[in-house]
């Protein structure tokens, strides 16, 4: 069964799927885009790795209210109490985890020049933490080149990359920055009740550009995927819908009998 939203699905964006969500799209994306590129250019599958800090999922310390038993407490004052030194209870830490974001690149094949990257924004790239900063860095190395860089952002949460133009907030936009045009930038910008744009993969100046349907690959790999044997469309999606966006999704999927 076909996805029920005219452009981005936002229950895809819930944090149990968003990871297959992502991995399937950045394959889709390298078998879509080799079959418009000539022999002079090949789509290569990079990974970047590293450990969050933990601080992002998990925070330290004590639930704020906690009963013991009473041998465990000794009476200091009317108002305060600590638990005896030969005791111990049960804390949580913050623990390193081990992150993996995929991301294209389109390489000169002769060179091995790496000509355009492609960027599918992850929910840590856009939230305070190593995940942010290790994105940033990656990012200015390529804007300091002479690299095309592509970012697609279809996370409504989070901060998005810095823009220095005046733009309408849009839940959902597509970045392209070629080499030869910094520091301008061609912006999509739309919303959840809109289809997504297609765009050019800029290569080298001269020759073709294949075009990039996002919503055609979009709604395979959600067939492919099964997705709406794994989203419960009677319930809100996460994070939450806009009110005005709210109304307008919950009339479409009653009239589609989802709800």
């Amino acid at each position: 069964m076909p996805s029920p939203f005219p452009g981005m699905n936002p229950y895809l964006e819930n944090p149990e799927l968003w990871s297959e969500v992502h991995s399937r799209l950045i394959t889709a994306l390298a078998i879509a885009i080799e079959s418009g590129l000539s022999r002079k250019y090949r789509v290569a599958i990079e990974k970047r790795t590293y450990l969050s800090d933990g601080e992002e999922s998990v925070l330290v310390g004590i639930p704020d209210v906690s009963i013991y038993p009473q041998s465990t407490i000794t009476k200091i004052s009317s108002t305060t109490t600590l638990i005896a030194q030969d005791e111990s209870v049960m804390v949580t830490i913050p623990m390193p985890e081990e992150v993996r974001e995929s991301y294209l690149e389109i390489r000169e094949v002769t060179t091995k020049d790496v000509v355009t990257v492609i960027e599918v924004i992850s929910p840590k790239n856009k939230s305070a933490g190593v995940g942010r900063k290790k994105y940033e860095s990656k990012r200015s190395s390529v804007l300091s080149s002479s690299t095309n860089l592509i970012e697609i952002d279809l996370l409504r949460s989070g901060k998005p990359m810095q823009i220095l133009s005046v733009i309408p907030q849009t839940d959902y936009r597509i970045l392209i920055y070629r080499g030869n045009l910094r520091p301008q930038a061609q912006l999509y910008a739309f919303n959840v009740q809109k289809r997504i744009p297609k765009f050019l993969l800029p290569l080298e100046m001269g020759d073709t550009e294949p075009l990039v349907d996002l919503q055609s690959l979009l709604a395979q790999i959600y067939d492919q995927a099964r997705f709406d044997m794994a989203i419960d469309y009677t319930q809100a999606p996460i994070p939450p819908l806009k009110k005005p966006d709210e109304i307008w999704a919950d009339m479409m999927l009653r009239e589609l009998g989802r709800r």
